[in-house]
């Protein structure tokens, strides 16, 4: 019984032992959320056609990001569906130090250009030149080997007539300043349930090693409680008459 007691104890501490080295673990190799993020432009970008523009894109904190693919493209921009041979095509690619021109929009070439000199210091925004009018829209700028779970973000473009009568302030339509609703969840919703994971797994630990030590001590002074010798109660019985 004794033998019993004291394995049941081992038990308890080894417990405890592996159940924080474990989360401790898994704490530790889980990506940090917000880590090098990819950040875009929550205001539309304004232009007017024949001029130069710059879609702003970075990454916070910075991350040099020379040896990784940077890719440029306009989500809405749909594949012809009567071309089985159709593939993806970007306003701009970034892989292997140089640009890809051969997977370009026909239409963007010679047109664009990152700044190949702040890539060290996550600077992926991108220049179009002589802009026109078929170039207003959504811009996605993508990171796909970045470790973090916003790897993407979108830009928005809007062409202006020099002459046109409307005039565009910081304050624009909501279509305009809100990037598509699911490319946004699927970036934060992913940030969110990260965050979530971490904080389950660490509530988990804490209560696995306090009700571990609990367990232990309470099993622990138990075992110290001195034993009390028992009485045995003896009946007399009076001799009979």
């Amino acid at each position: 019984m004794n033998m019993f007691k004291v394995d049941f104890e081992q038990f308890g501490y080894m417990f405890t032992f592996w159940t924080f080295t474990l989360c401790l673990a898994v704490i530790v190799w889980t990506p940090v959320e917000g880590q090098s993020e990819v950040i875009g432009s929550a205001q539309p970008i304004i232009t007017s056609p024949g001029d130069d523009v710059i879609l702003p894109c970075h990454l916070d904190p910075e991350f040099n990001v020379q040896r990784l693919t940077v890719e440029w493209s306009k989500p809405d921009l749909k594949p012809d569906p009567s071309d089985r041979l159709s593939r993806v095509e970007y306003v701009h690619l970034y892989r292997n130090r140089r640009e890809v021109p051969d997977m370009k929009i026909p239409a963007y070439l010679s047109r664009t250009e990152l700044f190949t000199d702040e890539l060290e210091r996550g600077n992926i925004s991108l220049k179009i030149m002589n802009v026109t009018l078929a170039d207003e829209g959504r811009y996605r700028c993508l990171v796909p080997k970045l470790k973090s779970r916003v790897k993407f973000a979108i830009v928005r473009l809007v062409i202006v007539e020099p002459n046109s009568d409307e005039t565009w302030t910081t304050e624009t339509p909501l279509h305009l300043q809100t990037p598509d609703l699911k490319d946004e969840m699927d970036v934060k919703g992913g940030c969110y349930s990260q965050r979530a994971l971490i904080s389950g797994v660490a509530i988990g630990c804490i209560l696995l090693i306090f009700g571990g030590l609990v367990g232990g001590y309470l099993f622990k002074q138990r075992r110290q409680q001195p034993n009390h010798p028992k009485y045995d109660i003896v009946v007399s019985k009076s001799p009979s008459v």
